[in-house]
């Protein structure tokens, strides 16, 4: 254990992306502006970096011929990574390994317990279904595992219909075919993007009918099962019209938390407020084991079948008895040491992404030109993505903006294309959709890992007001 301690306390800025020494302090970026001369000096023939000896371009470590001191080779060398630095890509959104990430894996392959048994998975589960405030966690191998296994448990079956926002992930819709399902498309509310609680409700009384314990599609004559909304870019959907909806009709409610973990509706955490929640911890996510997920309820059967259907639906006892067609979803242990390592930071991740949003916050308020996904009265964002509207009019074209960035290093990525125009669900239903197509087409995520640093962020805004500076 001593050792490992030893080992992070002088490694651990490894795992930082940013290689250790890059922003040299101002006191000697001063000094070497000051003697910017001689070989391998500022401007002058590139150095090579950490890779170069210490004598090397003809700079000698106690000084020499060309009269060089081993302080100004450190100098000239720090500022060297610092202008690389400068030139550095900034990823839009990268995991952050600073805490027990080492150790936890290190336990993993000490005790030989990598695969998918062994106690990371169960602690990992504990820790994370107490601290978004419900019953029970059931890890799987990824986020739209987590959503198949929850729709089916939650009675969505073959040839039933699944509400479905249109701005979204396709790993939402997927999760609904998997079932044998059928999405039916619904578009955004423009406050905060998620889908339009109006327009679901006017959907299930215009175009269905209930038919005792059935909501049924009159166009499609297919059942409509469940509503799946979606917390979108860390900000959360309005529920309460959705657990309404659930109440009052034979309808499941399923969360998609895939993208808002930390998140709070009316101060409860997302996921825990309809029938299930679903998580997911992709490397882009506020956490990530790597790639998994997991599945949240209070409800104990709910859970247990979930549990079940993850494990082969394999039945207990020594014997390999299987009376239904269960799932390989079960999350490994090696990558339940990792997400535990990463819950444990989750505070501090809320809190960098928190600060970069205020920052971008007030940075394009003096700009202009930008409309930013705020908070609405009732929220918590997690502020998973950084996102906001561009005026044409002030920024270009949103994808030659995207381009350009990129090419600059700063990684800037686009909404979600509506799934209503993905070829894969051209054929499914759709109602009333104007605004999700209006985002789209306006929309960009800007760089906010829990990591970036507040020279990064100024880069992104000096990118941003460049670009409208050229307009």
């Amino acid at each position: 254990m001593g050792r490992d301690r030893e080992h992070r306390q002088r490694h651990g800025r490894d795992h930082d992306r940013r290689p250790p020494g890059s922003r040299a302090p101002d006191r000697e970026l001063r000094a070497a502006r000051a003697d910017p001369a001689g070989a391998g000096g500022i401007g002058s023939a590139p150095l090579s970096g950490s890779h170069e000896a210490p004598g090397a371009h003809g700079l000698h470590a106690e000084g020499g011929p060309r009269g060089r001191s081993a302080r100004h080779v450190r100098v000239v060398s720090r500022v060297a990574r610092a202008r690389a630095a400068v030139s550095q890509p900034i990823p839009n959104a990268v995991p952050c390994l600073r805490g027990n990430e080492w150790l936890y894996l290190k336990e993993c392959l000490d005790s030989n317990w990598v695969s998918s048994v062994g106690p990371f998975v169960e602690r990992f589960e504990r820790a994370l279904a107490s601290w978004v405030g419900v019953r029970h966690g059931v890890a799987t191998v990824n986020g739209t595992a987590a959503l198949h296994v929850a729709l089916l448990v939650a009675g969505v079956e073959s040839g039933d219909e699944v509400i479905v926002p249109t701005l979204t992930f396709a790993a939402t819709a997927n999760a609904v075919r998997y079932c044998g399902a059928v999405p039916v498309f619904v578009d955004s509310e423009p406050r905060t993007w998620t889908v339009d609680p109006q327009k679901v409700a006017d959907f299930l009384a215009r175009e269905c009918d209930v038919r005792g314990d059935r909501v049924v599609n009159r166009a499609t004559g297919r059942r409509v099962r469940a509503i799946l909304p979606v917390h979108l870019y860390g900000h959360p959907v309005d529920l309460d019209p959705f657990l309404e909806l659930a109440a009052r009709l034979p309808l499941a409610l399923v969360e998609d938390s895939a993208e808002a973990l930390g998140a709070l509706y009316k101060g409860r955490r997302v996921g825990a407020h309809g029938l299930t929640g679903c998580l997911s911890f992709n490397g882009n996510k506020v956490i990530t084991s790597g790639g998994g997920g997991m599945i949240l309820t209070n409800d104990d059967a709910f859970a247990r079948r979930a549990h079940h259907l993850t494990q082969q639906a394999r039945d207990p006892g020594p014997e390999w008895i299987h009376r239904e067609v269960g799932f390989n979803y079960r999350l490994t242990n090696i990558q339940a040491a990792l997400g535990l390592a990463q819950v444990e930071q989750l505070e501090g991740f809320l809190a960098s992404k928190r600060e970069t949003a205020r920052a971008y916050d007030a940075a394009l308020a003096g700009l202009g030109g930008a409309e930013p996904l705020g908070e609405a009265p009732w929220a918590s964002s997690s502020f998973w993505m950084y996102s906001t509207l561009l005026e044409p009019a002030d920024y270009g074209d949103v994808r030659a903006l995207i381009a350009r960035g990129n090419a600059a290093g700063i990684q800037l990525r686009p909404l979600w294309h509506p799934l209503h125009r993905q070829p894969a669900f051209a054929e499914h239903q759709v109602y009333r959709i104007e605004v999700a197509d209006h985002l789209y087409a306006r929309g960009i995520s800007l760089p906010c890992s829990a990591g970036i640093t507040a020279e990064e962020r100024e880069r992104v805004i000096a990118f941003l007001a460049g670009a409208r500076d050229h307009r």
